[in-house]
């Protein structure tokens, strides 16, 4: 009972130390986003991307890289952007630079990995990005569909007063997207905090060397899974502490979030066979040899010893690393017991009305909140529809809705949405 309590206690204070050392720079990384989301609309950058050229594939990228959208919340605006007009090299692009980065998981790799680790960061997404576009224009010259195409409209989202945008800033910077990513952050600490604890020094230095071998590994296992960019930061953190070369770390960090079985089935769908395998296959080779590189580079110039140095010289008070971890906590656990304690209500107040139809829809790869969110607009939108409860957990859809109202356009608006329905 006691080697259980302390096996539980050593987890959790290694998990609050990671949890100390992200949280200021994913506060302010948060707020930030906030910001972008606020002022910056896919249909401003869709205006930009599409012409099948370089130009369109490095502004994709560069608008891509600090929106905060992790590999399935990145799929609406994708498809937005595509539907918009933006050249299938663009979309590639800007599916890759934006779930690799973000201000916020921009901001926790410096918390964690350091500068270098850092920099590096967002230098190798903006040239996987950049890489995958241009072959893309080269080898998918399949003309477009004009079905999908929509002229871009000019950003018509009402000007505010300073106070109102600023709600709207704090609202999706501390609301919605910690709801996005909240789950997928708490668990990359968490088990973070168990590699930390469990593992012992040099563990991965005895079994994994550095090399080809060590990096194709990681990036088969990185590929099919969800991984969140900001929730994995704290992972690879704890691997590289137990001796994972930073080759390999890296590889986890861009291939886990750029893209996962939810991605591929959209790509597939909305862009083509040929565009995904295009995808799948530059981002395996960007990623073998930007792991590579990092290995290289890490060695010859001595990057580790920044690392060290950043964690063993503490850059905040401790008082402010404190406040922010129990802010961010609060921030996280609280509007998810509120939500949870919503959709029952919702729920219940559901099965009392009585409308013309109902029908339950299962969509299996909503992922996230921000799926949750998208589905139910998507439903909501479609007029006649009455009601809507989506529950992630089940993956079901509860519509209720008016009798000239068919399941067909439902089902329709879902999967324009970017989702699929059984």
């Amino acid at each position: 009972m006691t080697f259980i309590f302390n096996t539980v206690w050593g987890i959790v204070q290694n998990s609050f130390a990671l949890l100390m050392d992200m949280s200021p720079y994913l506060l302010l990384g948060f707020f930030f986003a906030g910001i972008l989301h606020e002022f910056i609309s896919a249909e401003q950058i869709a205006r930009h991307l599409g012409k099948s050229n370089l130009g369109s594939v490095l502004k994709a990228t560069i608008f891509g890289i600090p929106l905060p959208l992790c590999s399935c919340g990145v799929i609406p605006p994708t498809m937005a952007l595509r539907k918009a007009g933006a050249s299938r090299g663009s979309v590639l692009s800007f599916l890759i630079a934006t779930p690799t980065s973000g201000v916020d998981s921009i901001a926790a790799t410096y918390a964690l990995l350091g500068l270098p680790f850092a920099i590096y960061r967002v230098l190798a997404s903006f040239f996987a990005a950049i890489f995958t576009g241009i072959t893309a224009n080269l080898l998918d010259k399949k003309s477009d569909d004009p079905s999908l195409s929509e002229p871009a409209h000019p950003h018509t989202r009402t000007e505010l007063d300073i106070a109102n945008r600023s709600k709207r800033v704090l609202h999706y910077a501390f609301v919605e997207l910690l709801s996005e990513i909240g789950k997928w952050l708490i668990i990359g600490i968490f088990v973070g905090g168990i590699i930390t604890y469990v593992l012992p020094e040099d563990f991965f230095g005895g079994t994994l060397k550095p090399g080809l071998l060590t990096i194709a590994i990681m990036v088969l296992v990185s590929v099919p899974i969800y991984v969140c960019a900001t929730g994995s930061i704290p992972i690879a953190a704890a691997l590289m502490m137990k001796g994972l070369n930073p080759g390999a770390a890296f590889v986890f960090l861009l291939a886990g979030p750029a893209t996962n079985s939810v991605t591929i089935t959209v790509i597939s769908r909305f862009l083509g066979k040929r565009s995904t395998i295009i995808y799948l296959m530059t981002l395996v080779f960007s990623s073998i040899g930007l792991g590579l590189l990092l290995d290289v580079l890490w060695s010859r110039f001595g990057f580790g010893s920044f690392m060290q140095h950043h964690h063993q010289h503490q850059l905040l008070p401790m008082w402010l690393e404190l406040a922010s971890a129990v802010l961010l906590l609060i921030l996280l656990l609280v509007p998810a017991v509120l939500r949870k304690m919503g959709k029952a209500r919702a729920s219940k107040d559901f099965q009392k009305t009585e409308f013309d139809m109902q029908s339950t829809l299962t969509v299996p790869n909503m992922t996230c909140n921000n799926c949750v969110a998208h589905v139910q607009k998507a439903v909501k939108d479609v007029q006649g529809v009455e009601r809507v409860v989506v529950d992630l957990k089940s993956k079901k859809v509860d519509v209720h809705y008016k009798d000239f109202v068919t399941l067909s356009q439902i089902s329709d608006a879902i999967v324009q949405a970017g989702y699929e329905v059984e």
